[in-house]
């Protein structure tokens, strides 16, 4: 025993403790910038969005619901979201992504005097790799009956 409390003394007189402080003082800086410091700017990040939000925003819940914000309750901290014409109430933090609407762009005389030209949309298309959504099922349905009569 006193051959330990010896080695502890003739260590603690080369700086044996000043090291160890030194060492513990690096595991909190290395610690503040993998994981306080990020948390951080997530952190800001998610407010910023959720601060940006208007009427008219598409957005996806937590439980992955998608939708469109038709009115914001800032006071109560409660949204409203337009989900194909259901209204449903949501608290701000159950909102995980906001994808903002494009403002429409400023139409001058040269292009209201051209006529628009249709496009081809290919992603309303089915691909072989992708499943038929439902509007895709019920077009189908239909289509069944109308062939049974």
């Amino acid at each position: 025993m006193s051959n330990l409390i010896l080695a502890a003394q003739t260590n603690a007189g080369m700086g044996g403790n000043f090291s160890f402080l030194i060492i513990i003082i690096l595991m909190f800086v290395v610690m503040y910038f993998t994981m306080i410091r990020p948390g951080k700017k997530q952190q800001n990040q998610r407010k910023t969005m959720l601060d940006g939000m208007k009427k008219g925003d598409r957005i996806v819940t937590i439980g992955g619901l998608h939708g469109v914000i038709d009115s914001i309750d800032t006071a109560a901290g409660t949204v409203v979201i337009d989900a194909d014409g259901i209204f449903l109430t949501f608290n701000r933090t159950a909102i995980r992504d906001v994808h903002p609407t494009e403002a429409a762009p400023v139409a001058t005389d040269d292009q209201t005097a051209a006529p628009k030209e249709e496009t081809h949309d290919a992603s309303s298309e089915t691909t072989v790799g992708q499943e038929p959504t439902a509007d895709d099922k019920k077009s189908d349905d239909a289509d069944d009956k109308a062939d049974q009569k």
